[in-house]
């Protein structure tokens, strides 16, 4: 039984215990979280131990960080004495590269990894990196227990900020989006309740059909884009206030966000 310390119960923390817990045998997970209620809260949800830093870190093979990226440097500072010698440290704090970690923390095996809130209901994509000093044998772990949350892709860590701007903060997106078509739904005269019955369900089997196809998005878009039917004015005002470049606009701004944490 693999004993993890999850240091931070935030919506993040939450998820990766949901996900791990689904693991069999059933890893012991203790899990430090400062706010009184968010913890109570965790409990109540969760077969968890609470525990402070150090006494949490003290008996775990592995240690999540899942902490604010800003708040990274006061935990390991706290934790430091009290990590084991070849502990398996994974972090998901945004823009913290594993030789900061590793800085601090040079007993352990430290693995990068970014998470999106889908993890939430194990339908995540987490991109891992494996520090300089990292055992293959403990980043082939990080990969085993990251599964529980969704689909691992190794990348090398100077592709974390590109995963971050992608799939960390895609789900923003894809939220964003939805906000926009149960607005216009609504003004065509459609119910909140319809509006928003509509929009879900044809993002998801979207995404559903996108994934189960071998043609392109492009291809999967111009199917549905009849000449100067209803698609077609709809794509012309996306095109015209430029949606598209937009997005790749937004996604370079969420890398190079990520790029200046690593650098603060």
């Amino acid at each position: 039984m693999t004993r993890i310390a999850v240091l931070g119960g935030g919506v993040m923390g939450e998820a990766l215990i949901a996900g791990l817990l689904t693991i069999q045998p059933q890893p012991t997970i203790t899990v430090v979280e400062k706010l009184p209620a968010r913890a109570d809260e965790l409990t109540q949800r969760y077969p968890i131990h609470l525990a402070p830093s150090a006494s949490a870190v003290a008996e775990a093979e592995v240690i999540f960080l899942a902490v604010k990226p800003q708040d990274v440097s006061a935990t390991l500072a706290e934790v430091a004495g009290a990590v084991p010698s070849d502990v398996l440290v994974i972090s998901i704090a945004a823009g913290i590269r594993t030789s900061a970690i590793s800085a601090v923390l040079p007993q352990a095996s430290v693995v990068r990894a970014m998470p999106n809130t889908p993890a939430r209901i194990q339908r995540g994509v987490v991109g891992i990196s494996a520090g300089e000093r990292c055992a293959p044998e403990q980043f082939e772990q990080a990969a085993v227990l990251l599964g529980a949350v969704g689909l691992v892709l190794e990348i090398p860590e100077d592709l974390q900020d590109a995963i971050t701007a992608t799939s960390g903060s895609g789900p923003a997106y894809l939220f964003y989006l939805a906000e926009a078509m149960m607005r216009g739904a609504q003004d065509a005269g459609l119910s909140a309740d319809d509006a928003r019955a509509a929009v879900v369900q044809t993002l998801l089997g979207s995404a559903e059909l996108l994934a189960a196809s071998s043609d392109s998005p492009t291809t999967l878009r111009t199917n549905v884009t009849s000449p100067n039917g209803t698609t077609a004015a709809a794509i012309a005002v996306l095109d015209e206030q430029g949606v598209g470049d937009s997005i790749v606009a937004a996604m370079i701004a969420a890398r190079d966000r990520s790029q200046e944490l690593a650098r603060s």
